[in-house]
């Protein structure tokens, strides 16, 4: 038998438009709200404005996290979804950054982290 103790979501998102990716007010919303749309509690934050362009931001969940990297010369910008437990809805908070976002594609990878093995010996 196996378990999944978290799930996690990578997504990459091309084409984005630059002012949005660089906007740290925006992109400090745009999570916060995912979070809270997708049954997550925040427990902290971290948000950075970079020079000349680019924002990082994290947000730390009682489920694991949130995170965004952005690299507006490119249009692009890299999320970060791990959560664990039954109540949370990752899918959720990814197609809300997505539809402020506008990406023009969309890459999506899913893990299944913690698998767990176990072992029933007779």
């Amino acid at each position: 038998m196996t378990e999944g103790l978290g799930y996690h979501i990578i997504a990459d998102f091309y084409g984005c438009e630059q002012s949005l990716l660089d906007n740290v007010k925006l992109i400090r919303k745009v999570l916060r709200e995912a979070a809270l749309n997708a049954n997550m509690k925040a427990i902290g934050e971290i948000f950075k404005k970079f020079t000349p362009y680019g924002v990082t931001g994290i947000i730390g969940l009682e489920e694991s996290h949130i995170s965004i990297h952005t690299w507006p010369e490119y249009g692009f910008a890299s999320v970060d979804i791990f959560t664990c437990g039954e109540k949370s809805k990752p899918h959720v908070a990814l197609e809300l950054i997505k539809l402020v976002l506008k990406p023009a594609k969309i890459r999506v990878r899913e893990i299944e982290r913690g698998v767990l093995t176990k072992v029933i010996k007779l």
